[in-house]
């Protein structure tokens, strides 16, 4: 009985199914993630629909979980984040929540994945200059239990891929 409630529970916890997008959801998408503060109006006009219609949409694509959020660009090394790392960890085997909870708290964290390969997590992280990515990973990084070891990639020079409208 309680295997059975336990299931009813996992299954209304499941989010539903994404709807299709169809090609006008998705000239809305490419709109907004080249310009997030494009306006309903402008949206509208550029895939053709109306105003109310465009609004409906965009509202539909947030509510489904499609569009997480809306944000800005940052240039980091003028934000005063002038040194990033991409740092491969391996971790215990079945720790990736736990870590990834801790992970989510270190400052200048900015995309955590669990991957597939040589190693369990890629973490990009961009703080002020190297001796702040030095302590990040000797003093934060490794006194998390369940990492094993880690590996820190420099970085020299990045360029976010802007999204075409």
């Amino acid at each position: 009985m309680a295997s059975e409630q336990m299931a009813e529970r996992a299954e209304a916890a499941a989010p539903a199914p994404p709807r299709p997008l169809d090609a006008v959801d998705q000239d809305i998408l490419r709109i907004l993630q080249a310009d997030g503060r494009a306006s309903i109006r402008s949206v509208a006009e550029r895939v053709h629909v109306s105003r109310a219609n465009a609004y409906a949409r965009i509202n539909r694509l947030v509510e489904d979980g499609v569009i997480r959020g809306f944000g800005a660009r940052v240039d980091h090394e003028r934000a005063g984040q002038g040194t990033s790392a991409y740092i491969t960890l391996k971790i215990v085997q079945n720790s990736w929540r736990t870590v990834r909870e801790q992970l989510r708290q270190l400052p200048g964290a900015a995309h955590i994945a669990l991957v597939g390969g040589d190693f369990d997590v890629l973490l990009l992280v961009h703080t002020p200059d190297n001796r702040a990515l030095r302590e990040l990973v000797l003093t934060r990084l490794q006194a998390i239990p369940e990492v094993l070891s880690t590996r820190t990639l420099l970085v020299f020079e990045e360029e976010d891929l802007e999204p075409q409208a």
